[in-house]
Formats: C-alpha cells, sequence, structure tokens
C-alpha cells in the first residue's frame, strides 16, 4: 500500500517564513567589504531553488560578495525573455535604536520585522515563493524568465549588478524586459487605492568636495582656510532650492492622486496635492527636483591647528533628463576654490507606462483588488535597473504589496522598525503569480 504524497507548501504558506529566514541571515553593506557579505544568504536561495529543480549560477565578484542567477524556460522560447531582479544586502541597523531585533525575522502585530523586510527581502521571498510552487507543479510562465538575487545594490551595485552585466551578460542573454523594486504598492489617497507602478528613477551623485588651504597656527590670520571654504560651499549646496520639474512619471502621479481626491491637478501648485499624500509625500516631493544633501563633514587633527584640506560628502540627485543641469548648478555652488569627485556616479531612467508589461502589471494588480486604481510614478532613489538598462533592457519596479493605510512605507526604507504587512506578502504573491501568466 501506497503512502499517500505529503502534500507541499503553497506560496502564500511558505513566503512568510522564506522572508523570515532571510531577514535573519545578516547581508549588512556599510558601502565596503567590511560586513558579513551576501554568501549566505546567496548560498540559501540557491538552495531554495535547487529544491524545485533548477540549478542556479553562483557568482563570487569579491570574497563574500555574492549575487546567483538561474533561468526558467517558459511555454513559448521564441520569445524574448524577462527578467526579475532582487538584492540581497542590506543596509546597517542600530539594534539599540528598534522596538525588536532588527535580524530576528519575528512576526508581531501583523507583521514581518527587520531589516530588509521590505528593501528588499520581501520581494525576494516572494519571488521565491511563487517560483517554488511553479515548479513544482509544472507550470511554466509564458516566456522564459530570468531570475538574479544581487549583491551590493546599496552600495550601487558595483560588485553585484555591474559586475553580472559587464561580466556576465550572457546570462542575460534575449532578456528586454524586467521588474525589480521599488513599485506596485498601495498609498491610500482620500478614499481610493493607488498601486504606484515605478517608471522612472533619479539619476545618482555621490560626491566628494575638497578644498585646499594653507596649513598653520590657529592663532594666525588666514584667508585661505581649507574649512572654512568647505563648510560655505556645503552651506550654500544644503540650502539650495532646487526648482519644481516635473518628470511624466510624477505628473501622471500627482493627477492620479488628485482625481482620488476630486480635484483637478494644477501643474502650477503640485504641493496642493502633495500634502495630502501622507508619507508617500516625501518619496513624490524628492521626484518634483533634483536634490543636494550634505551628508559628511572631515577636517583637521587639533583645535589649534589649521588643516591643509578639509572634505565633505554630498549626496545628490538628478531628474531624468536633468543631470546635465545639475551638475552646471552645483559647480556654480563650488565656486573655484572647491573641487568634487565621485564617489559613485550612476544614471537616470524613465521608461512609458504603456506597452504589454505594463498591463500585466497593472491587470495583475487589479484581479486582486478590482476598486483600485494604478499610476506610475518616480523613484526618488536609485536600484540595480540602472545596470540591467545598460543591457537594453526596459525596467521597471514591482514588487506588489497591499499595505495598511496607517504604515508610513516609504519612511520603512533604510528606517529604524523596518517592517512588512503579513497580509501584504500573501498579496503579493497571488499578484506575481497571475503577472507571470500574462507577462
Amino acid at each position: 500500500m501506497t503512502e499517500n504524497p505529503v502534500p507541499q507548501a503553497t506560496a502564500e504558506a511558505e513566503v512568510v517564513d522564506i522572508c523570515r529566514d532571510l531577514i535573519r541571515i545578516d547581508t549588512t553593506n556599510p558601502g565596503d567589504h567590511s560586513g558579513p557579505g551576501e554568501r549566505v544568504a546567496a548560498e540559501h536561495v540557491a538552495g531554495l531553488l535547487a529544491e524545485v529543480g533548477l540549478e542556479p549560477t553562483v557568482l563570487e565578484s569579491h570574497p563574500k560578495r555574492t549575487s546567483l542567477v538561474a533561468r526558467i524556460e517558459g511555454e513559448d522560447p521564441s520569445r524574448p525573455a524577462l527578467l526579475i531582479h532582487g538584492h540581497l544586502d542590506v543596509v546597517p541597523a542600530d539594534a539599540d535604536d528598534w522596538h525588536r531585533d532588527p535580524f530576528g525575522g519575528e512576526v508581531a502585530e501583523g507583521c514581518v520585522w527587520g531589516r530588509g523586510a521590505v528593501d528588499m527581502k520581501d520581494m525576494d521571498a516572494m519571488v521565491l515563493a511563487v517560483m517554488r510552487q511553479r515548479l513544482r507543479e509544472g507550470r511554466k510562465p509564458k516566456r522564459d524568465v530570468v531570475l538574479a538575487f544581487t549583491a551590493d545594490e546599496e552600495a550601487g551595485g558595483k560588485w553585484g549588478a555591474r559586475y553580472l552585466t559587464q561580466e556576465h551578460p550572457g546570462l542575460f542573454e534575449g532578456v528586454t524586459e524586467a521588474i525589480g523594486e521599488v513599485g506596485g504598492f498601495s498609498v491610500t489617497v482620500g478614499d481610493q487605492r493607488l498601486y504606484a507602478l515605478q517608471t522612472a528613477e533619479k539619476g545618482l551623485a555621490w560626491m566628494r568636495l575638497t578644498a585646499t588651504g594653507t596649513a598653520g597656527h590657529g592663532s594666525m590670520i588666514h584667508g585661505d582656510n581649507a574649512v572654512t571654504e568647505v563648510a560655505e560651499a556645503v552651506a550654500r549646496i544644503g540650502r539650495h532650492e532646487w526648482p519644481v520639474q516635473l518628470p511624466d512619471s510624477t505628473r501622471a502621479f500627482l493627477t492620479a492622486a488628485s482625481a482620488a481626491l476630486g480635484v483637478e491637478f494644477d501643474p502650477q501648485d503640485p504641493g496642493s496635492v502633495l500634502g495630502k499624500l501622507g508619507g508617500m509625500s516625501r518619496m513624490i516631493g524628492a521626484a518634483m527636483k533634483n536634490t543636494t544633501n550634505p551628508t559628511g563633514l572631515k577636517a583637521g587633527y587639533k583645535v589649534n591647528v589649521i588643516p591643509q584640506s578639509a572634505t565633505a560628502e554630498v549626496d545628490g540627485r538628478f531628474l531624468p533628463g536633468h543631470e546635465e543641469e545639475f551638475f552646471a548648478e552645483v559647480d556654480r555652488m563650488l565656486g573655484t576654490a572647491v573641487k568634487r569627485e565621485f564617489i559613485h556616479h550612476d544614471i537616470s531612467l524613465e521608461t512609458t507606462a504603456d506597452g504589454d508589461l505594463y498591463d500585466a502589471m497593472s491587470a495583475s494588480l487589479l484581479a486582486e483588488d478590482p476598486q483600485a486604481k494604478v499610476a506610475p510614478y518616480c523613484l526618488s532613489a536609485g536600484t540595480d535597473a540602472k545596470w540591467f538598462s545598460q543591457l537594453g533592457v526596459r525596467c521597471f519596479g514591482f514588487s506588489p504589496l497591499k499595505l495598511p493605510p496607517e504604515l508610513d512605507f516609504s519612511g520603512m526604507f533604510h528606517g529604524i522598525d523596518e517592517r512588512v504587512a503579513v497580509d501584504g506578502l500573501r498579496f503579493g504573491v497571488r499578484v506575481l503569480d497571475r503577472f507571470l501568466d500574462l507577462a
């Protein structure tokens, strides 16, 4: 007599545990190689995929800096392939600031808590859960799907997506479109739920500013004090009021938000809508203009010694189509006494809110939430899409989540007490599964 087979866990049943397990693997990325790296997490993900018959390619760009790629055959391999990418690294977290262990993966108050819960081990878990169920059941996607789980996204992707695209581009042969972070999440505006699909993201300019003067005794008069020059440049940059310039994606989101509020969008007064978006106002507000935020200062070694040089660090972000004017204005504010160099520089992106893939994302969301609306938007930060776009891939942010209206989702990114709703994860699994039947 044969025994009854043990029933396999569904994607909805195992997504929470996968997310928790990923959070418990510390992949903190301090911006150099001093962290634990992504190796353990990459091997864990590779094991989950190997259990359902895949043979992932695991690649190490530097000791412990590990990414993996796997390809799933679709029903029609002659069609262009789809890339689904997510990063494994997370930004640092100080446990003393948190109410719960940032690497504990605890489930409490209806949420999974921990660093990476929204950025972006939630999406990693949803993709893994969906693909594991589909592979167990023999359900192929419409076309080939390439999965990429990357290292180093939080520091610009040099040891992750850049390494993969520049050293192993063959892994992405035939890929023409991609989804990744950050999009497909719900925003409650008035009584309407909007799902924000990411069709654009700002460019990135992490800059080091340096002034050089004459070193000397602190009691003397010095007209070329490097500390003064850098401090004045930092003040000019930090206080600069950049003009409002609306990318198409930002304008489209504000128009949809205005409609949800029952008013007509006024492009001359976008702030009137912005103030009614709750926590989302920070993300959308930063996608209405270029930004330059000073983040660090360094000079001197003794109070009575005037140093020969002084440096500052600035996080600059520029809107799609506005890179040239951004740097021209930065250089004007720096003047001739302060020089800049790049710590990291990356492109902006913007695509149109149309096409079969956009329609598939929209349809899969609305099938689960029929009363909602979908709108494109511009992400104020950057993602690995910048690197994949250089292979000619059209990139969107689509990590679907239905969120409680009271949750400050944008504040979860790199914030304290990062967490994701359990119901949101299960919603995302259903949406992604349907999406793969349509994409």
